[in-house]
Parts: structure tokens; C-alpha cells; sequence
């Protein structure tokens, strides 16, 4: 009697899948429309990043033309910082949905990324000034663990 060779399927964490070959047709049904609001947002996505690309256009338009002419101050250079990381941040967002959508599991290396890269932009526009010392303590635990939970993603892999 021969034996059928089956193509090994990844491991995927119970309740983390989006597969449509689900044996109970409520819950094809469920996961075709979760995949269709998914599609759904990626779309949405594309528009918030146009968005955002329109609105370091206007920033940095806003900062150059007023005075001192085509010269930027500390805080101009932030406000464009912030804008061009949120952009950015936006697009990791949109390949976090993309990656979603053709692999039917979480991509969690590239969601914890993408929270540092979030985080590390709220560091970047600080301003001194008006955070509070817990605030502050606050946003380096989190970049302590989200920076520990990258470190222990990548080194599993």
C-alpha cells in the first residue's frame, strides 16, 4: 500500500489562521469576510499614506516659506521628523496587512518592528519640555521590551 506524500503545512497557532478550507462552512464564511475587511483596510491604508505623504508635502511647504526663508528651526525639523516617520510607519502597517493577507497568519517579527519604529518616533519628536519623569520612564520600559521581545524573535529564528 503506498503511502500519499502531503506537503507539510507551517505551524500556525490555533485561532491565528485565516484559512477558507475550514471544515465548518460558518466559519469559511466568517474568515471570507474577515479576509475581504482585511483587503478592505489595506486599501484604506494605501489612501493614509498618500494622505501622509501629502502632509509632509504641506509641512515642509509651511516651514520653508515662512520666515527665516528656506531655514528650519529645531522644531520645524521635528514636526517634519514626525511626519515622515508616520508615513513610514503607515507603510509597515500596509506590508504587515499585505503579509497577512497572503500568508493567512500574523506576521509577528514585522508587528514588533513596526512598534519600535512607532515608538522610536514618539522618542524622536519628544519634547522635553512638557513629558513628565513617569511618561518618560514609561516610554523606555517599553522600548526596553519591545527591543527584548525583537531580540528574542530574531534569535528563535
Amino acid at each position: 500500500m503506498e503511502e500519499e506524500e502531503t506537503t507539510p503545512t507551517p505551524e500556525v497557532e490555533p485561532g491565528h489562521d485565516l484559512r477558507t478550507e475550514h471544515e465548518d462552512a460558518t466559519v469559511r464564511y466568517l474568515h471570507r469576510i474577515i479576509r475581504i475587511a482585511v483587503k478592505v483596510l489595506a486599501v484604506l491604508m494605501v489612501l493614509v499614506i498618500v494622505w501622509g505623504i501629502g502632509d509632509v508635502i504641506y509641512v515642509l511647504y509651511q516651514r520653508l516659506t515662512h520666515p527665516p526663508y528656506l531655514l528650519l528651526q529645531i522644531n520645524d525639523i521635528l514636526a517634519t521628523f514626525g511626519a515622515f516617520l508616520a508615513v513610514l510607519i503607515a507603510i509597515e502597517i500596509f506590508i504587515n496587512i499585505r503579509m497577512y493577507l497572503s500568508t493567512n497568519v500574523i506576521p509577528v517579527r514585522l508587528v514588533v518592528a513596526t512598534a519600535l519604529m512607532a515608538i522610536a518616533r514618539k522618542v524622536i519628536i519628544f519634547d522635553f519640555d512638557a513629558i513628565t519623569p513617569p511618561y518618560l520612564y514609561g516610554t523606555g520600559g517599553v522600548v526596553l521590551a519591545l527591543g527584548v521581545t525583537y531580540w528574542l524573535i530574531t534569535k528563535k529564528s
